[in-house]
């Protein structure tokens, strides 16, 4: 007996049968995990709580306001059932004021002087339901706001401690969190993300701030020898007057670099807020960026001129003395060629300390205002190209001012030149 034969695997053998289709490939599991969709509805979201809190303030109103008027109108009904009249033997008595049987007439008279007073009383009854209902609604709507107000408050009280927190960050501190505790409903998962996104800025911040510190010793020491290598080649008595001319020139370039370099570092450190506030005063500030550019604008022919009173602010006296500097060597160096002058003033007002700086020089178009504040931007010109400086005065000047939350403005004058002003809060 011949033992039976197994039918040849799919794909091989003779078999005239088609092959089976290819099973379908398992599903990566590769990828983050999706959150569990079930109890979704269960979660104690703000909605679902405004919900039950205002649904269940209606039901209870309501079921107090139908007990009342429901016991108003079984009184009101009890009341308005009492017939006005009386009898005593033989004799018929009405007991309201406001009803008058007839004492002579027919029975028929008499029902229609009844079924009168009957009305009479009903409307009474229904005109005082109506009065102590409106009262009673009066009231309920007045507790109903006043503890709607309040059951709001508690409600909603996570968004001021998130307001709160979002200002203090805002101002100075990162290291702030809201740190909510409470349901997970979207209140807390608004404050979770707010403070996942404080922590990569808090970071962020911080490796800025340790780039910079690093960008400045790496920067500052290769100029700091090519400095010195030139100094000391040029001191050199033996070196011919064309070595003397090329070290001159390449100092003047090293030395441009290096105030490019500074400029930058102050620049990016004066993007963030002073934390570190002193009593500054703006006039002693102003006073030391007039006498430091004395003498070149002595050299150009430029009077300097102003009133400076004492005007007190809390910040950072070495940039905000640098703000002054930038200010009136930008005066000086952009003026007229003869008969110029620059005004430098301080003044304290209500609320702020006014630094102002104002200049002769050529017409400046209202149009190049907002340009001038640009990094390495001039009137009419879209990079430096001059000695007079790095292109980064103004620049710096409005970070500074930023950072210590005020403000500055340039309004060109009339005759040429312009007003600088610096407000910042005492």
């Amino acid at each position: 007996m011949t033992a039976p034969t197994s039918p040849p695997p799919s794909g091989t053998g003779t078999g005239t049968g088609p092959p089976p289709p290819p099973s379908a490939p398992p599903k990566p599991t590769w990828g983050p995990p999706e959150p569990p969709r079930s109890y979704l509805w269960l979660r104690p979201t703000i909605r679902i709580r405004l919900t039950v809190l205002y649904g269940g303030m209606f039901l209870v109103a309501g079921m107090l306001l139908l007990t009342i008027i429901y016991l108003l109108a079984a009184q009101a009904l009890q009341e308005g059932s009492k017939l006005p009249i009386r009898i005593t033997g033989l004799d018929l008595q009405v007991s309201s004021e406001t009803c008058q049987l007839p004492t002579i007439g027919t029975s028929d008279d008499l029902n229609r002087a009844l079924d009168a007073c009957l009305q009479h009383q009903r409307r009474v009854a229904l005109e005082s339901l109506l009065k102590h209902s409106l009262l009673a609604l009066l009231g309920l709507a007045v507790a109903a706001f006043a503890i709607g107000y309040v059951m709001s408050g508690r409600v909603l009280s996570p968004l001021g401690r998130i307001t709160r927190t979002a200002r203090q960050v805002a101002g100075s501190d990162l290291h702030r969190r809201i740190e909510l505790d409470g349901p997970d409903d979207e209140l807390k998962e608004l404050s979770d993300t707010f403070d996942e996104m404080l922590d990569r800025l808090d970071r962020a911040f911080t490796a800025q701030q340790r780039f910079v510190a690093n960008a400045s010793h790496e920067l500052r020491t290769p100029l700091a020898i090519n400095r010195t290598l030139l100094e000391v080649q040029l001191s050199d008595p033996a070196a011919s007057p064309d070595v003397q001319q090329l070290g001159k020139t390449l100092l003047a370039t090293n030395e441009r670099s290096e105030q490019l370099v500074e400029g930058l570092l102050l620049l990016a450190r004066s993007e963030n807020e002073i934390i570190d506030r002193k009593p500054v005063d703006l006039a002693e500030v102003a006073g030391r960026a007039v006498e430091q550019s004395r003498t070149e604008a002595e050299e150009k022919g430029v009077e300097l001129r102003g009133v400076r009173q004492p005007a007190y602010v809390q910040g950072n006296g070495v940039l905000l003395e640098r703000v002054a500097l930038n200010l009136v060597q930008n005066a000086v160096r952009y003026n007229l060629r003869e008969g110029g002058w620059v005004s430098v003033s301080t003044v304290a007002r209500p609320g702020e300390a006014v630094l102002t700086v104002e200049n002769t020089g050529p017409q400046v178009p209202a149009y190049e205002i907002d340009n001038l504040f640009e990094p390495f931007r001039r009137l009419r010109t879209e990079r430096t190209g001059s000695d007079k400086g790095v292109g980064l005065g103004l620049s710096i000047a409005r970070s500074v001012a930023r950072a210590h939350g005020g403000t500055i403005t340039a309004e060109p004058r009339e005759e040429g030149g312009l007003v600088m002003r610096v407000a910042l809060p005492v």
